[in-house]
C-alpha cells in the first residue's frame, strides 16, 4: 500500500526486521529508536544506528534486536520540512538494504504533534505489551527501548525552555539515550545539566567524522549543487523525481517556521 495512502486504521506496527529471540541469558534485549524530522534522511543518520550497534555490543550488557525511524508529523510546523509521506518514502529507500532497522510510520500519521515520550510509549506498548517481549533461553524478557539521537538532542535537553523538564525526566528515566557525539556540540556541557539520569545515557564516540546534517542537503539544493554519497542513492533518485529542497518551502508540510516552541521534543 502506498505511504500516502495510509491511514492510522490501516496502520500495523512493522515487526519484519525485529528479531524475537537472544541466545545469551545475561543479556537485555535493546530496540533503539531514532526520532526526527529526517527531512532528508543522511547517511550520518544510518551510521548512527551502526554505531550504537557496536557501542552496546561491546560497552554494554545490551543486544540489539532491532531498531526503528520515527518521522515527525506534519503538524511539527519546522522550515524545510517536507510533507510526512516523502519523507517516509525516502526513509524506506534509505533502509531498504538493511536487515535490522525499520520505518515506523505511526508517529507521522497523526495530524497532531506527539511528543518524544509518547512515541517511546508507543514502541514500548508494541514490543513489551502487545508482542511481549523478547524469547531468551530462560523465557521472555521486556526489551529495553532507547532513544538513538546526535549529541545536539541531549544539548537542547539541557537549553531551559526548549523541553518540558517532566518529559526529560520522563524519557531519560524510563528509557535512556544513546547519544552520538557530534561536530561543534559540547557534549560534556550538555551532560553536566543530566547528571540525575547519567546512568540512563551512553555517549559514543565518533571515530570517523562526519558532519552531514539534513540543513546542509537542503542548502546544497536550493544552491543545485550535488548531493551524491551525502545521501543514499535512491534517495538522492526521489528527492529530484519529486524536485524536493528545489527551494525553501517547496512541497514542504508547512511554509511558515513555528513559533519556537519544540517542548517535548528536539527534533533535528
Amino acid at each position: 500500500m502506498a505511504t500516502d495512502m495510509l491511514t492510522l486504521s490501516e496502520y500495523e506496527f512493522p515487526t519484519a526486521r525485529l528479531r524475537r529471540r537472544i541466545e545469551s541469558s545475561d543479556r537485555t534485549p535493546l530496540v533503539l529508536i531514532a526520532c526526527g524530522s529526517f527531512s532528508p534522511i543522511t547517511f550520518l543518520h544510518l551510521r548512527m544506528f551502526e554505531m550504537a550497534a557496536d557501542y552496546a555490543r561491546f560497552n554494554t550488557s545490551f543486544e540489539v534486536v532491532g531498531a526503528y525511524l520515527s518521522c515527525v508529523g506534519d503538524a511539527y510546523k519546522k522550515t524545510g520540512l517536507v510533507k510526512a509521506e516523502h519523507r517516509i518514502n525516502m526513509c524506506q529507500l534509505a533502509i531498504a538494504q538493511s536487515s535490522w532497522i525499520s520505518v515506523d510510520p505511526w508517529e507521522a500519521l497523526h495530524s497532531q504533534y506527539l511528543e518524544t515520550a509518547k512515541v517511546l510509549d508507543h514502541f514500548s506498548e508494541e514490543i513489551n505489551g502487545v508482542l511481549g517481549g523478547v524469547e531468551t533461553p530462560v523465557g521472555k524478557k521486556q526489551c529495553r527501548i532507547a532513544l538513538l539521537a546526535g549529541a545536539d538532542l541531549i544539548q537542547t535537553m539541557s537549553t531551559p525552555g526548549v523541553w518540558a523538564q517532566s518529559d526529560i525526566d520522563y524519557i531519560l528515566r524510563n528509557f535512556g539515550a544513546f547519544i552520538v557525539e557530534r561536530t561543534g556540540t559540547d557534549i560534556d556541557e550538555a551532560l553536566s545539566t543530566l547528571l540525575p539520569w547519567k546512568d540512563n545515557i551512553w555517549v559514543i564516540q565518533q571515530l570517523v567524522q562526519n558532519d552531514i546534517s539534513s540543513t546542509k542537503i537542503r542548502l546544497f539544493r536550493r544552491r543545485d549543487m550535488s548531493i551524491r554519497y551525502l545521501v543514499p542513492e535512491p534517495v538522492v533518485g526521489y528527492i529530484e523525481e519529486h524536485g524536493l529542497y528545489d527551494e525553501d518551502g517547496a512541497a514542504s508540510a508547512n511554509s511558515t517556521p513555528s513559533n519556537g516552541s519544540t517542548k517535548g521534543k528536539g527534533k533535528a
